[in-house]
């Protein structure tokens, strides 16, 4: 019996193209990452290619700036994920000294 073909939308394709792109990683591991078919993703990278052929890529420096909220919410996140780690990493420890 043969599974019904699953269809994407243009947004989710772009977006996983860009993913690849932006990265550097390879097709297999974002592929797997996001669910699809690393032969899938990797006919979506072509197609852009191709389509984009002439056009310059856009680097992270050439992007504007961010806007002061959008920072501040990251740092905030940022803060908020170190103490996160910190403490898995404490009880990581505290687990580890127990099964001794």
């Amino acid at each position: 019996m043969t599974t019904p073909r699953r269809k994407y939308d243009a947004a989710f394709r772009e977006d996983a193209v860009r993913l690849v792109l932006s990265t550097n990683r390879p097709v297999k591991q974002v592929a797997e990452e996001i669910g699809v078919k690393e032969s899938t993703l990797g006919n979506w990278l072509h197609r852009h290619r191709e389509s984009h052929q002439g056009a310059a890529p856009v680097l992270p420096e050439e992007r504007g700036p961010v806007p002061w909220d959008e920072h501040r919410k990251a740092l905030a996140e940022n803060e908020r994920l170190k103490a996160e780690v910190e403490f898995l990493g404490k009880v990581s420890a505290f687990f580890a000294a127990k099964q001794k």
